[in-house]
């Protein structure tokens, strides 16, 4: 029996546990639904106060139970004696008591009083945790790991400001006691509480001169502990934070965008291309690496931290709906490591693609960059639609512009943005099957003034003879300032 419900309440993935968590999204629902009622301005009578009673009892029974069900880690791992099994009985349920998702339930529970009825909202977060809504990382998990693994700042912080209250309130007691501005210790207590944490509700304050000085000592105490609350909760929940806004972009419904993966800090002028190049178009553009966001990174471009060789990971850049994938080689790594590494991710995106049950209309561009000329055969079996050889490139220019001076400059400018660039189109539309390149050449140089420079198609020709067939389906390579040709 107690196997039973010791799996309902704390195996997820049972049978039981399922039943159990079901029955409290019920009851969640119902309460909620009674508590929305009464707000309304409606009372609760006959019926629905019984219902509501009784809620609240399953609630609390839940609460026993759950509690009363947990095995303390201890117990399943030092021999004890029987009065240190029941010392790790108690303590360990109370600390069980103090987790977030406890705290949770017991504040709930805290709804029987009148006065708190609306505390059962809270219950709400209960189905935010228990609902596949985060599928990498909950960050409610996140938040219980950072306060369990920091457990010994959060207790040095709170000690603090537990010692400076009861020392704050006591003295302010003993200080105003004869005055009357203060008539007891819980006043006292109240009062440097409320100076401390830098609230000043006013209801109570000091009037002798003892009484002031004492209130400057802790108004400017509680700046110290407002800095070492701010230095913990930034140093422990930073993780947490990162976590949902890579959860955040995965939920946005985002699509039609582009992915860069393995972006690092020497690729940073491949995102000034991006800028130019994209300057026109609204399309959101995701870096997706490992590590933190740069602060070198410009505001416009998205950054989701993530591994792209892991196929558990690549959901978080909604990669199943990009528009298209470049992947970037890593800079600081021997170039068949930084290879490798591509071939990997593309390898992984592709099978990732594969397995997956979305129908996309056109297939995911990938562009990959390869640093080893070598390479560049595995990258395309792997997937990559285009392979770029950055290193083989630009020593090729270099050698070509000492064997003809100009040329690199001239190559270089046709490669940048806002100037003459390559381009692909489709022919015209009164195009006659059956002409010849020649003629395809000087229609289009005609109507556009766009350089006709060959056909790409299923063999690609860079300059052909005039009198060259142009192929059904083929498209244009051509030179221009800007886009002329439709491109399908």
């Amino acid at each position: 029996m107690l196997e039973h419900l010791h799996a309902a309440f704390h195996r997820p993935g049972t049978r039981a546990h399922t039943l159990v968590e079901v029955a409290v999204w019920v009851l969640i629902a119902v309460s909620i639904g009674l508590v929305t009622w009464e707000v309304g301005g409606h009372e609760l009578t006959g019926l629905l106060v019984v219902v509501d009673k009784a809620i609240l009892a399953l609630f609390g029974i839940e609460l026993v139970l759950r509690v009363g069900t947990y095995r303390p880690p201890a117990l399943r791992v030092l021999d004890l004696t029987p009065p240190q099994r029941l010392y790790h009985h108690v303590v360990g349920r109370l600390l069980f008591c103090l987790s977030p998702f406890t705290l949770i339930d017991i504040i709930t529970v805290a709804a029987v009083a009148p006065q708190l009825r609306g505390l059962r909202a809270v219950r709400l977060l209960r189905l935010l945790r228990s609902l596949q809504f985060w599928r990498y990382s909950s960050p409610f998990q996140g938040f219980s790991r950072a306060l369990q693994e920091n457990a010994l700042l959060y207790v040095l912080a709170f000690g603090a400001l537990g010692v400076e209250v009861l020392v704050g309130g006591l003295t302010i007691f003993q200080a105003e006691r004869d005055s009357g501005a203060i008539e007891s210790l819980a006043d006292g207590v109240w009062w440097s509480l409320v100076t401390i944490t830098t609230v000043g509700y006013g209801d109570i304050t000091p009037v002798t001169p003892l009484g002031k000085a004492i209130g400057g000592v802790l108004m400017v105490s509680g700046m110290f502990t407002l800095a070492l609350f701010a230095g913990i909760v930034g140093h422990t929940l930073l993780s947490t934070v990162l976590t949902i806004r890579e959860e955040q972009f995965r939920m946005s419904g985002q699509m039609d965008h582009l992915v860069i993966c393995g972006f690092d800090d020497g690729s940073r002028m491949l995102l000034d291309a991006m800028t130019e190049e994209f300057a026109d178009d609204d399309m959101e553009v995701v870096l997706f690496a490992e590590g933190e966001r740069s602060p070198d990174v410009p505001p416009r471009f998205a950054w989701t931290q993530g591994n792209a060789t892991k196929e558990s990971e690549l959901d978080k850049a909604r990669i199943l709906y990009a528009r298209a994938c470049i992947v970037v080689g890593p800079r600081g790594v021997p170039p068949e490591v930084a290879d490798a590494q591509t071939i990997l991710t593309l390898f992984t995106i592709r099978r990732y693609i594969a397995n997956s049950s979305v129908k996309r209309k056109n297939p995911l561009y990938v562009v990959a960059e390869i640093l080893d000329a070598e390479n560049v055969s595995h990258a395309r079996a792997a997937g990559a639609d285009e392979v770029i050889e950055t290193t083989r490139l630009g020593f090729s220019l270099l050698a070509h512009a000492v064997a003809t001076p100009g040329t690199g400059q001239i190559m270089s400018e046709v490669a940048s943005v806002n100037a003459h660039n390559l381009y692909l189109g489709a022919v015209p539309a009164d195009w006659e099957p059956g002409a010849s390149f020649g003629e395809v050449r000087a229609l289009v140089r005609q109507r556009t003034g766009a350089l006709v420079m060959g056909i790409y198609g299923d063999h690609q020709q860079l300059n052909p003879s005039d009198d060259t067939p142009f192929p059904a389906g083929a498209r244009l390579i051509y030179m221009a300032d800007r886009p002329v040709l439709p491109e399908r």
